[in-house]
């Protein structure tokens, strides 16, 4: 009896330990009313290449999101999308880019001047390609986003080059 209840409060203690030890960002949400609330700490989205190719499918989506490539310029659904909301990530929800930051620049890809929250984009040095660039990927599930160029407008002065089939689209909820 004792081995067995040994046995069982080692296990537990390991799977809590296991999830306790699972990795976490911290980010900034959104009310319903597109309102941001303060940063909290979230678990980061960790899944296989088998289950993101569920999720997401082959196609485009899984191989920009993913794979990290790009979409032709001027063939995405937001590159000149005029509406008020918000842009989240297509592979975990995280709301990256608000539709008040978003500006034509006319490279034929969704592009803003900030994200909705320093916190919510992270950045990477990518040498693909033979250029030098820096990637943004979602800081929650690490999705390829596209990258960031300091030729943008005020107040940053950054474009945030953005691929289309890396966003989820939800318009500003009313009161």
């Amino acid at each position: 009896m004792i081995p067995a209840l040994f046995a069982s409060l080692l296990f537990l203690t390991a799977a809590m330990a296991q999830e306790s030890a699972a990795p976490v960002v911290d980010v900034v949400l959104l009310d319903q009313m597109g309102n941001s609330l303060p940063v909290q700490a979230v678990k980061k989205v960790i899944k296989t290449d088998e289950e993101w190719r569920t999720q997401l499918g082959n196609g485009e989506v899984y191989q920009v999101a993913r794979g990290k490539g790009t979409e032709r310029p001027f063939c995405g659904a937001f590159h000149d999308t005029k509406q008020t909301g918000v842009y989240s990530c297509v592979c975990c929800d995280l709301p990256l880019f608000r539709s008040d930051a978003k500006f034509d620049s006319g490279t034929g890809w969704p592009s803003f001047f900030q994200p909705v929250a320093k916190e919510n984009v992270v950045t990477e040095i990518d040498r693909s390609h033979g250029v030098t660039r820096e990637e943004i990927l979602c800081a929650r599930c690490d999705a390829h986003l596209g990258h960031v160029f300091s030729d943008g407008p005020p107040p940053s002065g950054l474009r945030y080059c953005v691929n289309s089939v890396s966003l989820k689209f939800g318009p500003q909820a009313t009161e």
